[in-house]
């Protein structure tokens, strides 16, 4: 196969492959912020206390993650159909996509938010703030760092998971190695794609991590004193 044959594949499959992971990427965090959030709440001392509904949300969280993401494919397919009217292709791939990635954000998130200097979560609440002021002043914009890392971590899982998603018929970089690369013998469309993914993948990594060392440094430079001060004056 020339490269004037493979470039429109490669091109479409890399749009298939941003396309399910961008929206798979925004349905989790949607879905697993405020779980995780959630889960440290309801957590034993936390803010909103309830040690049966945190077991709860902690065994479904847990459940969801222990299976492989094959076998989610196969269990959601009667759902995905219902959501998108057909179990092939890249929007079909999104369901799967978003339900797995959703309790793996949570419980990144729930590392996240657990780092958050307790201090902070105390004065605010002396100032007479309330939980969603918890919340929306300390917990989110401390732990923000933390939390693009685990936006990272989840987007790179999630390119890995579409690949997988490529080998029953969803499309994107996974459906071409398996097309071209396995069924009809053209190694070097494997390896091809095999090197998009890296480049992708390194990519992602590259702006995580810039992202999340500007903000944590940002944080580190303006000490707790000043924090507290915008805290007062926002609530």
């Amino acid at each position: 196969m020339t490269w004037s044959e493979m470039q429109p594949l490669l091109e479409q499959a890399c749009w298939d492959t941003l396309y399910m992971v961008g929206w798979s990427t925004l349905i989790a965090v949607v879905g697993g912020l405020p779980l995780g959030i959630l889960l440290v709440l309801t957590d034993r001392g936390g803010l909103l206390q309830n040690v049966v509904a945190n077991k709860v949300i902690g065994q479904i969280v847990n459940i969801a993650r222990s299976l492989p993401f094959i076998i989610l494919m196969v269990a959601l397919m009667t759902f995905t159909r219902w959501i998108t009217g057909t179990t092939i292709g890249r929007e079909a791939a999104i369901v799967p996509l978003a339900v797995g990635a959703i309790p793996f954000f949570a419980r990144l998130v729930e590392t996240a938010v657990r780092e958050v200097d307790h201090g902070l979560v105390e004065a605010v609440q002396a100032m007479g703030g309330n939980t969603w002021t918890v919340v929306r002043k300390v917990l989110v914009p401390e732990s923000m760092p933390s939390l693009i890392s685990s936006t990272t971590t989840t987007v790179v899982a999630l390119i890995g998971y579409s690949a997988m998603a490529g080998t029953v018929g969803a499309g994107g970089l996974g459906d071409i190695a398996i097309r071209y690369g396995y069924q009809r013998f053209e190694t070097q469309m494997m390896w091809i794609t095999v090197a998009i993914l890296a480049v992708v993948i390194s990519v992602i990594q590259f702006a995580g991590d810039y992202a999340a060392r500007s903000l944590h440094r940002r944080g580190a430079h303006s000490g707790p004193a000043p924090k507290l001060r915008l805290l007062k004056a926002a609530s």
